[in-house]
Formats: C-alpha cells, sequence, structure tokens
C-alpha cells in the first residue's frame, strides 16, 4: 500500500553513456565505448527517472517505464502527439513488442504479477511515493500488449497498487478527502463492474461498512511473495491506528508500525503489528526482506538495531533481536543464509539461524540498494553512481562499475 520503491522516479530519460554506456532511448539503443569491468549479473536498476538495465559491458535505460516482478520485462510509454505509445521490452534479449497508441497521455503504475496486465495514470504516485495531489476523480488505463483492455473513471482520489491473481480486480489505495487527503485506506475495484469496494477479513468474509481502516502513516516498502500470491506492505508512524479487527472487536488499537498483507488471490488483507520500538524512528531507517521459499519476513530497524523475524505461514512475528544500530537509510536482502543489511556506507550480514553475525564492512558511498545473486556467491550493493560487488562472507570488494544518475539497485534482470 511497495515498498518500495517509490518506485516520482521513471518520468524522464537521463544518460549513462559517461560510463562507456548504450542508452536505449525509447528501445532504440546508441552506443559508446565499452567499460572496462563487466558486470557479472544482470540488474535492474533506477537511474533519475527511468529503469536501467546493466548487462556485462551494456547500459540501457528506458524512461516513463514500470519493471515485472520477476525482472523478464519492462513495460514502456513515450508521447506521441496527443496520445501514449506503449510496448514491452524483454531485458533479457532486449527486443521490443510492437508499439500500440493508448489514448490520452499515461504513465505506468503498476504490473500484474503476471506481468501481463498494466495499471496506468496520467501522472505518476506510486504507493509509497507519499501523499499524492488532491481531484476528485481519477483515470485509469489498464492495458496489455494488445491495447487498451479496461477504462476506469473512479470518482475519488486512487492509487493503483496491484492486480488480483485472476486479473479481474485492482487493488487500490483511496485517499481521503479526495481534494485534500490526509489518509488513506485500500479498496478493491472490480474490473468488469468498474466499482470500488472493501476487501474481505483473514477469513474470507466482506468487512462491514464503518470497519475498513485508514492509515495515515508512511508506506515504506513493499515486497511480493517469490509464488507472488502475497503482497506484503511495511508501513510506519501509525501512532493510534485501529486494524480492521480492532474496530470489529471495539479495541483501541494503537499500532506504530505493521506490515499489510494482500492476498492477490483470495482478495483478503491482514495486518502484522510489529513491537516496539519499530515505528518510533524515521520511515528510512526500516527495510524489510523476504527468504527465497516465501516463508520468513523480515524487518529491520537500523535506528535502534531492532530485527523481527515474521512467518508468513502464521502472520506473526516469531522473534525479535537487537543488534548494531546504525543511520540513515536502510536496505535488506537475503539469500536464505543470510540477512544483509546496508544503511550509510556501512553492510552487515546477520546469520539467519540466530540473527547474528560479524561486525559491517564498509562501501564507498551510501548504500541505495542491495541484491545477491543467483547462486549467491556475490552481493551487489547500488552506491552513489555506481555498483559494486562483494564477498558476501568476508565484504572484499570483487568488482565495480561507474552508473551515472544511479538512484537504486531493485533486482536482477531477466537472463535471455
Amino acid at each position: 500500500m511497495t515498498a518500495t520503491t517509490p518506485i516520482s522516479r521513471r518520468t524522464l530519460l537521463t544518460l549513462l553513456a559517461g560510463a562507456g554506456a548504450a542508452t536505449l532511448a525509447g528501445c532504440d539503443p546508441t552506443r559508446a565505448a565499452a567499460p572496462a569491468v563487466a558486470i557479472p549479473d544482470a540488474l535492474l536498476v533506477d537511474v533519475d527517472g527511468a529503469v536501467g538495465v546493466l548487462r556485462g559491458t551494456d547500459r540501457r535505460t528506458i524512461p516513463h517505464a514500470v519493471a515485472t516482478a520477476d525482472g523478464l520485462a519492462v513495460y514502456a510509454t513515450a508521447p506521441t502527439g496527443p496520445d501514449t505509445a506503449f510496448w514491452r521490452v524483454h531485458t533479457g534479449t532486449g527486443d521490443s513488442s510492437p508499439r500500440v497508441t493508448l489514448p490520452g497521455r499515461w504513465l505506468p503504475q503498476a504490473v500484474s504479477a503476471t506481468g501481463t496486465l498494466v495499471a496506468l495514470t496520467p501522472g505518476r504516485s506510486a504507493v509509497t511515493d507519499g501523499r499524492p495531489a488532491g481531484r476528485e476523480v481519477t483515470p485509469v488505463l489498464v492495458a496489455d500488449v494488445t491495447g487498451v483492455r479496461h477504462r476506469l473513471e473512479l470518482r475519488g482520489n486512487f492509487v493503483p497498487e496491484a492486480f488480483t491473481a485472476d486479473l479481474g480486480g485492482l487493488f487500490v489505495l483511496e485517499w481521503l478527502p479526495a481534494t485534500a487527503p490526509d489518509r488513506y485506506r485500500v479498496r478493491l475495484v472490480d474490473l468488469a463492474t468498474r466499482a470500488p469496494g472493501p476487501l474481505s477479513t483473514r477469513t474470507k468474509t466482506p468487512i462491514p461498512p464503518g470497519a475498513e481502516e485508514e492509515m495515515r502513516g508512511d508506506g515504506r516498502q513493499a515486497v511480493l511473495a517469490p509464488d507472488r500470491t502475497t503482497l506484503y506492505t511495511l508501513y510506519t508512524h501509525q501512532p493510534d491506528h485501529r486494524h480492521t479487527r480492532d474496530l470489529v472487536s471495539g479495541r483501541p488499537g494503537n499500532a506504530h508500525a505493521f506490515v499489510h498483507t494482500l492476498s492477490l488471490g483470495e482478495r483478503w488483507a491482514y495486518c502484522i503489528d510489529l513491537p516496539h520500538p519499530f515505528g518510533e524512528a524515521p520511515a528510512r531507517g526500516h527495510a524489510m526482506a523476504i527468504s527465497p521459499d516465501g516463508g520468513r519476513l523480515f524487518v529491520t530497524d537500523i535506528t535502534s538495531g531492532a530485527v523481527a523475524e515474521i512467518s508468513t505461514v502464521d502472520l506473526t512475528v516469531v522473534r525479535t533481536v537487537t543488534r548494531a544500530a546504525g543511520a540513515g537509510t536502510a536496505h535488506a536482502t537475503t539469500d536464505g543464509r543470510s540477512l544483509f543489511v546496508g544503511a550509510g556506507t556501512t553492510v552487515r550480514s546477520l546469520d539467519l539461524a540466530a540473527l547474528d553475525g560479524a561486525a559491517g564492512w564498509p562501501v564507498r558511498e551510501p548504500v541505495t540498494g542491495l541484491v545477491p545473486s543467483p547462486d549467491g556467491s556475490r552481493l551487489y550493493v547500488g552506491q552513489r553512481d555506481a555498483v559494486s560487488w562483494h564477498d558476501p562472507a568476508t565484504g572484499r570488494e570483487l568488482g565495480r562499475v561507474a552508473v551515472p544518475g544511479l538512484v537504486a539497485v531493485r533486482g536482477l534482470a531477466g537472463n535471455g
């Protein structure tokens, strides 16, 4: 309601040619001298308003774009007269689908977990980007590579978040009041009827009128489960917040931070409360990562050093520990053996069995993302205008390439 990554970016093309890059402007590459060092694995990055694909010595940027959850494709748009060209790029090969024309001006906002449907809005406003501008009506276009599938005119102020697993619905944040928003709630738009309505509870019963949660906090980060059936979003700064279960039961409720769990298949939502001190420190000091098997979710608050492990089966916090504190914007990832947490110019590795480990190791610039290689032999670290990769056991830098304009390292791209 992410996660992430605030995902205000992707609005204009910026150049990577200063690093010896091939820049893909609307997916028509121009090539310059290749850098001396090749990146061992293909990466997806954010580069000053664009999605970047780093592969070997090749650098490509795609403006006005959003990537699929598996990193295999990027959907892009470009103005064409009063309308919008829309197409899909395969990140492994660079091949593009034929461009289709969408009536009006649109930017991609959310992609289905299947990677086939895209929700577009006239302006960019991601779930974790903060409060949108006031508006009374929100146009939303749902499209695939063949063209428009649905056109919605939603009365109110909405931000698309995710599609249901059967592609029949679109989860959205509804901001209230519409013209001067200060809080929001999660709703489900039926694409057949075009009507927004409440979700179900975890017991699959409809949420009764007046019991929909309204939130005022910060959506920090969203993580999709490996099987792509559940979306977890970390929220902080929710003083006196009351969940649906509190509203139904009459309990007061006072959650400062929680993980909003959204079932894309069964269309229910449930919030996992995080204990003190989560939510007390700045939102940017919090980060979340999910294990490769999807069974465990880890949340860290770098300011206090707190780490919580959540069972995604029981939807409960099973343990919390306190480790070394830090400062800065937190990032987290796991390869199934270790939990890596980066903030400032330090990366720490915690063994998952005990959530304990050795002292952190330094990097040259503040961390802007962590991604493990598929075989676990490398940890990629995004930094200011560069990506480095390290031995995850020792932190020794194995390689580094310049990436001018780098904002964040997001994940792995397709392999071909």
